[in-house]
């Protein structure tokens, strides 16, 4: 069972975790990788411990997203960063915040049950403080008080959103959740460093797979790569595919059938300088997607940074951005001025015309905000989404074919449970010990120092022209 060997294609979050985790149960692994570094591909920023960004999905969908963030929280808990979120409802919305006071109760409720299940599921602070509910006389009391240098609780985390916002362009009550920021580079840093103290563990980075054929008489795959102009082949026992907006051209080379979109996203990166010292939470307003007032989303980073997403086709969203694979291949087409950004680089001019349609989306609500400019080069990349549905925000993974693992994640959350999956199938073919699931926490991550992660952290960020201040965490606790 040792020897068994998996070959997984793709090093973003869900073939990086993949791989973690398999390589904690002492399988083989080959991980292959194209870019230098990894966890590339689309920008995330946020631990959906709810899904309280998306009302237009269900209450089911917002349960799980809790749940797994929770565990995604407790597995790489050196990526979070300890702010909450203010979710307002602009004035010109149809929806109004009394309409989502159900979900999040029956979040927090949810919330509650799985600490009674395990204390150590208590990551977001108590389940009572999960929400909170803020008036415009309360704001308008915490508009007159300072700022706190190191927040101390969630009056003190909604002081600065007191200063700055517009009062009659959002609804009231704000509300204020425990939904807490990711860093994407802190889990690029970490989860290579545990990679690599894995023996059993072999990193290819800037290695393109080339072809891969099922193996007979002798059950598997064969994998040829190439690697620095040298190509290289060999036999895996497994095959995860896990190559994100690039699945299709796996799922072709195999010949399996399939069903998926594909939408490219940005997010922008603006700096504030006249909030460089001010620790904000982030900020949701809420819109309709594809409207002139689709939803923004107000990012803080430390030294005044600031990450923008607007859901229009100005902004995040694309004209033809979002595109399905065809009858004749599951690799949906995404157009050539998409795959120019992705693979080689983003003009001047487009970052400049984005960023500051951003800026301006969100000086709506936060008019001091225009004065902010652009601070690095856009967040980007291309997004699978399976199925039909682009608002689908909950999925894992899928067995199309026996020894083959095709991930399906949509949100970052989601990769414990596609790897849970993937263990389970691998029990059921006798490549793994049935009890060997039950234990999801990574040894390897425990073992790891703040300051390699934060050092390796600003290395991959410098290395992608990215301002080293995204790599640094908020470590005040959020509503404590």
């Amino acid at each position: 069972m040792g020897k068994s060997k998996v070959a997984i294609v793709g090093g973003g979050v869900a073939g990086a975790t993949a791989a973690l985790r398999l390589g904690e149960l002492g399988l083989d692994v080959t991980l292959f990788e194209k870019e230098k570094s990894l966890v590339n591909g689309p920008p995330f920023c946020h631990l959906h411990a709810g899904g309280n960004l998306y009302r237009e999905i269900s209450d089911a969908q917002c349960v799980t997203l809790l749940k797994q963030s929770i565990d995604f929280l407790r597995f790489y808990p050196f990526i979070v960063d300890y702010r909450p979120t203010v979710i307002a409802l602009p004035t010109s919305d149809k929806g109004t915040p009394q309409a989502l006071l159900p979900r999040l109760e029956r979040l927090r409720s949810e919330y509650e049950a799985l600490i009674r299940h395990d204390a150590e599921n208590k990551v977001l602070g108590e389940s009572s403080d999960y929400y909170r509910l803020y008036s415009r006389e309360q704001m308008e009391v915490l508009k007159g008080q300072n700022v706190a240098a190191v927040p101390q609780n969630a009056d003190d985390w909604m002081i600065p959103a007191a200063k700055h916002i517009d009062f009659d362009k959002v609804q009231f009550p704000l509300i204020l959740v425990q939904e807490y920021g990711l860093n994407l580079f802190r889990l690029a840093s970490g989860v290579t460093l545990a990679l690599e103290s894995l023996q059993n563990v072999d990193l290819k980075r800037e290695a393109v797979v080339s072809n891969i054929q099922e193996s007979y008489p002798e059950s598997g795959w064969d994998i040829t790569w190439v690697h620095e102009d040298q190509t290289g082949q060999a036999h895996f026992d497994y095959l995860i595919n896990a190559a994100g907006f690039r699945s299709g051209k796996i799922d072709d080379l195999i010949s399996v059938e399939c069903k998926r979109m594909v939408e490219f996203k940005a997010a922008y990166i603006s700096r504030w300088e006249q909030c460089c010292d001010t620790l904000w939470p982030e900020i949701i307003f809420h819109g309709e997607r594809g409207t002139p007032r689709g939803m923004g989303q107000f990012t803080p980073y430390p030294d005044g940074y600031f990450q923008l997403h607007g859901m229009t086709k100005e902004i995040t969203l694309y004209e033809d951005g979002l595109v399905a694979n065809s009858a004749v291949s599951c690799q949906p087409h995404l157009g050539q001025n998409f795959l120019e950004k992705i693979e080689r680089s983003w003009s001047p001019e487009e970052t400049t015309q984005r960023t500051q349609s951003a800026i301006r989306h969100i000086s709506r609500f936060i008019p001091d905000f225009s004065n902010a400019k652009v601070g690095s080069i856009p967040l980007f990349g291309a997004q699978q989404i399976p199925g039909d549905d682009p608002t689908l925000r909950v999925a894992e993974v899928s067995f199309p074919k026996k020894r083959y693992a095709r991930c399906e994640i949509v949100k970052v959350s989601s990769a414990l449970d596609m790897a849970d999956a993937i263990v389970k199938d691998m029990v059921s073919l006798g490549y793994l010990e049935a009890s060997c699931h039950l234990d999801k926490q990574a040894e390897t991550v425990k073992t790891l120092k703040e300051e390699q992660i934060a050092e390796y952290a600003a290395s991959i960020a410098a290395q992608r022209n990215y301002p080293v201040s995204l790599t640094l965490r908020t470590t005040s606790k959020a509503g404590s």
